[in-house]
């Protein structure tokens, strides 16, 4: 935002590069994950005028300069959860994020369990989001990685689909990956201009499995204690993965585990038999849903701010405004 002229300065006639590489690439941020990053990794002494902290604004924000100013993707969507705790996985899997509920609410499955100073940050998020033209989307019932993976099956049923990038800090979504697109995971685990950038080659040579839906079959059967997903007891990473390259996916393990195939010890199809009914639905939850009932997306990267007047008094209210003067000079770039 340019200070002295009371709004963010006109981009309009600054063009993209004719026939660069990323025309077309479409920017999937994983909206919670991005932003309980800032917030911890944002000290908390960045506060409004008034005292408010506004770190994990102030954090995300400066993520979206730097994703958009390296990435220069020509659309953007910040997905949202709507539902951090679906009731359709949670009547599948009753243990499903139990353990971050903080309160029960009649009629629901919980209220999720979020920083005090975060709380009030969020909603300022949203606004700023808004002022400047950026599509935020949620879907009803559904989490942020369901949008996110209805917006990649979209993708890719297109009849001349862009590629992909998706930046999360949640492994869950490393099953969307798909070279084929491409589909590909920008990792936050290593930080924001370190991203750990995941395509079929990572996910062979970290889990040794060869596709995004070899992973969620790994994932289904390893378990994941941060999401309440308790996995087949006594099958690990390794083993799942070397049980994958044997059948080539979980459906092939269980048929191999019904049919008494010889490739399986004895002590292996125990543990498949003994978690059968946790077998049964635990797919349901780990696979992100890619039919999430999401309207159509105006996600086109903004190269002016959708409404500059809001911007600017949030940008003084927050204390925000060197944060959102780096995201209108990435849009303009």
């Amino acid at each position: 935002m340019r200070r002295g002229t009371g709004r963010p300065h006109d981009v309009g006639a600054v063009p993209y590069r004719a026939g660069m590489p990323d025309a077309g690439r479409l920017l999937l941020l994983d909206s919670a994950s991005l932003y309980f990053r800032a917030f911890f990794g944002v000290p908390d002494s960045v506060k409004a005028p008034d005292g408010t902290p506004v770190n994990a604004v102030r954090g995300l924000l400066d993520m979206i300069a730097t994703l958009v100013t390296d990435r220069r993707p020509t659309r953007l969507v910040a997905c949202w959860d709507d539902d951090w705790r679906p009731a359709f996985r949670v009547e599948a899997i009753p243990s499903y994020k139990a353990h971050r509920v903080a309160t029960e609410v009649p009629g629901t499955t919980g209220v999720e369990e979020v920083p005090d100073l975060l709380t009030p940050q969020v909603p300022v998020i949203a606004a700023v989001l808004a002022a400047l033209g950026i599509a935020r989307v949620g879907a009803p019932g559904y989490e942020a990685d369901d949008v996110i993976g209805t917006l990649v099956a979209r993708e890719q049923a297109a009849a001349a689909p862009h590629p992909v990038d998706v930046v999360t800090g949640d492994r869950d979504l490393f099953q969307l990956v798909d070279d084929a697109t491409p589909v590909r995971v920008l990792y936050t685990v290593k930080g924001i201009r370190d991203l750990d950038v995941v395509d079929e080659a990572r996910l062979a040579d970290r889990y040794g499995v060869r596709s995004g839906a070899a992973y969620a079959d790994l994932a289904t059967l390893r378990g994941d204690p941060s999401d309440g997903l308790p996995g087949v007891p006594g099958i690990g990473e390794k083993t799942a993965a070397a049980l994958l390259a044997r059948y080539g996916s979980l459906d092939g393990v269980l048929a191999a585990r019904d049919s008494g195939d010889a490739g399986l010890t004895a002590t292996q199809r125990r543990r498949l038999t003994e978690a059968a009914d946790y077998l049964a639905v635990a797919p349901t939850v780990v696979r992100v849903a890619r039919d999430a009932p999401v309207g159509d997306v105006a996600d086109a990267l903004p190269r002016t701010p959708a409404d500059p007047d809001a911007l600017v008094a949030l940008a003084e209210r927050w204390g925000l405004t060197s944060s959102v003067t780096r995201v209108v000079d990435a849009l303009a770039r």
